[in-house]
């Protein structure tokens, strides 16, 4: 009797890995990809971790309908043709069932026509309009998706807040890669409809590390202020040239700057500069009414204080991206499953997700979701970031 139950207790312990794994759910595969280095790594590091952070927020809480996600990792380098590399990988090889990334606006114009052709979701981190456009030289858009706030909803904050200014006469300095080429087209498409005249136009290499050729051209047009298109570095570096020549106009920024590393590379010539942001960099400042002030205590919360993300990654405006692409495709993820069209369609239907950049409503005519109210305008004063129009 005592042999028989032994052997019984011993069969019950040789079950109970096949048990435990039949218990187990297959994780749900989502590819991500940034620029894990080269010159955007800056971006593109932080912007990794977070996704991280968002999916094991998600994990922690169940998953999705109790299978987890798992993240399929790579490095873009912030280079069209790894991108290429690695979307075909996702897709051919990992079979991942949607993808979130890339950083740039280049390289998600380099990937888009891959994920329209594989029918594959993505969501992207990138800030130009071109990825989720269409028609002629756009392609379709259908599996497109992004978090940031479009540039042309930028350029509309810049511009409603330059007629509260009483500006009329703008001078335009733009970077020569498709995120500056995006902003320039905007700005001369929408200056009009704000009562402003584009005096002049300049561009210059992202790579630059001198531009007051161009901005002693353009302060020959006597503007009464100059809009600077570009992401990285060369943003900081317009700031001290137009300090070093004394152009005693306004300058903006665009929506891809506001952070502490832009403050940190433009020094003192960063004071009184103004740029459209998420309301992430100036949270606290916002109204208790405001619906997106708790959700990004706690991630702010999170970032800092559970994940430490901050001690070596300050927040920045593109700290929220991934946070809301992950969480958007897991919205979708619950109600569709893991079938990619059922997928695609459930992202246009979330209207109404309160994330870190703003209260996405989707639309299959929208595949950002995020208006003018999703932003606020910033001013450098004394190192911080004032929140001056809300």
């Amino acid at each position: 009797m005592f042999i028989r139950g032994l052997k019984i207790l011993l069969l019950a312990f040789l079950l109970i890995p096949s048990l435990v794994l039949a218990g187990e759910k297959d994780p749900i595969k989502i590819g991500a990809f940034f620029a894990l280095s080269g010159p955007a790594a800056f971006i593109g590091t932080p912007t990794k971790l977070v996704a991280e952070m968002a999916v094991a927020e998600i994990n922690k809480a169940g998953g999705i309908n109790g299978r987890p996600i798992k993240l399929v990792m790579a490095d873009t380098e912030g280079d069209p043709t790894k991108a290429i590399m690695a979307a075909k990988r996702f897709i051919n090889v990992d079979k991942v069932v949607a993808v979130i990334g890339p950083t740039r606006t280049d390289t998600g114009m380099a990937v888009k026509p891959i994920f329209e052709r594989a029918r594959v979701p993505i969501v992207m981190t990138v800030g130009g309009d071109p990825v989720i456009m269409e028609g002629g030289r756009f392609g379709s858009a259908r599996y497109i998706f992004k978090t940031p706030q479009r540039s042309s909803i930028a350029v509309r904050k810049i511009y409603a807040y330059m007629q509260k200014m009483h500006i009329t006469r703008v001078a335009l300095l733009t970077a020569s890669d498709g995120f500056g080429q995006d902003g320039r087209r905007w700005l001369k498409k929408l200056a009009p409809k704000y009562g402003l005249t584009i005096v002049a136009s300049e561009s210059f290499n992202p790579r630059d590390t001198d531009m007051t050729s161009q901005l002693v051209k353009l302060a020959t047009t006597n503007p009464e202020a100059i809009v600077c298109w570009t992401i990285g570095p060369a943003g900081a570096i317009v700031a001290k040239n137009v300090r070093q020549l004394k152009i005693d106009v306004p300058l903006f920024q665009c929506h891809g700057l506001p952070g502490p590393k832009y403050i940190e590379l433009a020094g003192s010539a960063a004071e009184g500069n103004l740029m459209p942001s998420t309301k992430l960099m100036a949270w606290e400042q916002l109204p208790d009414s405001d619906p997106q002030k708790p959700v990004i205590a706690h991630f702010v919360h999170l970032y800092n204080k559970v994940y430490r993300l901050g001690e070596k990654f300050p927040i920045n405006t593109h700290s929220g991206y991934a946070w809301d692409a992950v969480n958007l495709l897991a919205q979708a993820l619950r109600k569709a499953g893991d079938n990619r069209q059922a997928l695609r369609e459930a992202l246009e239907e979330i209207n109404g997700y309160v994330g870190i950049s703003g209260i996405y409503r989707l639309s299959p005519q929208d595949h950002c979701g995020l208006d003018v109210d999703s932003m606020i305008i910033v001013k450098v004063e004394q190192g911080h970031w004032k929140l001056v129009d809300y």
